[in-house]
């Protein structure tokens, strides 16, 4: 069998067993190949001269071109398409957001769109430890990395455990190591629920991706080293730039 050889890549380059490779694919595949030689950065020619490169029409290039845009493979700078750098690796841990991109060598960042107070509904009272009506913080902030807007992150939590989050925190640092810092509150384990979504017109400006983009959603409800429910966080993360690891182990 002629399996790939690049670990992780599709068997057989993804071709269908009855052999009839759709023809967008195999622009796609040579497209690919461009890709690798060109390297980071590197600029594609236009739609129109990959149309006569390949000898098929434009509308099978932008086809293909779509699918590596929406890889991550290529990314949109200016009028062009050039060549996008490896994906964020974020781990699924108790690690900020922070911590996961310093450790890639990209310098972190958050932008900080609202922070308001609201009484707590009765459905989130539970997973921030507060009672139904008493003053919850919710902040949402876009996500950058090397000032790229890459994710939009909500943060719910009650007042009473962080009272002056208005005038004592600064929105473009990590909220984790305001709590373990300034307030001495660690963080014990969390519950996390990842899926794909369709962002909506709102959320896409936000980010600035198209509202068709897949983006990754991760749902957190953590608590502190006591067991105390301590803060609801729902996180959009664009599936063009990033990927999450974590390290599995058998049970004891």
């Amino acid at each position: 069998m002629n399996y790939q050889t690049s670990p992780g890549a599709p068997v057989r380059s993804g071709i269908p067993e009855h052999g009839r490779v759709p023809k967008y694919y195999a622009v796609k595949a040579k497209i690919a190949l461009m890709v690798d030689e060109l390297g980071e950065g590197g600029l594609l020619p236009t739609e129109r001269d990959l149309a006569v490169r390949y000898e098929v029409s434009r509308e099978t290039v932008r086809q293909a071109l779509r699918e590596l845009l929406l890889e991550g493979r290529l990314r949109r700078q200016g009028r062009g398409t050039v060549v996008a750098g490896p994906k964020l690796e974020q781990p699924l841990s108790l690690a900020s957001y922070t911590e996961g991109v310093r450790l890639q060598g990209r310098r972190p960042g958050r932008s900080l769109i609202s922070l308001d107070r609201f009484p707590c509904p009765e459905a989130l009272a539970p997973e921030v430890g507060a009672e139904r009506g008493e003053p919850v913080w919710h902040m949402e902030r876009v996500l950058l990395a090397d000032d790229e807007r890459v994710g939009l992150e909500s943060t719910y939590v009650s007042e009473a455990r962080v009272p002056r989050l208005d005038t004592e925190f600064d929105p473009d640092s990590s909220f984790y190591a305001y709590l373990h810092d300034r307030l001495g509150i660690s963080f014990g384990d969390a519950d996390e629920r990842i899926e794909t979504v369709l962002v909506t017109p709102r959320e896409a400006l936000l980010v600035g991706t198209p509202p068709a983009l897949p983006m990754l959603l991760l749902h957190r409800v953590s608590r502190d080293t006591s067991g105390r429910p301590l803060e609801r966080v729902r996180t959009l993360y664009r599936g063009d730039r990033f990927s999450f690891t974590t390290h599995l182990g058998q049970r004891g």
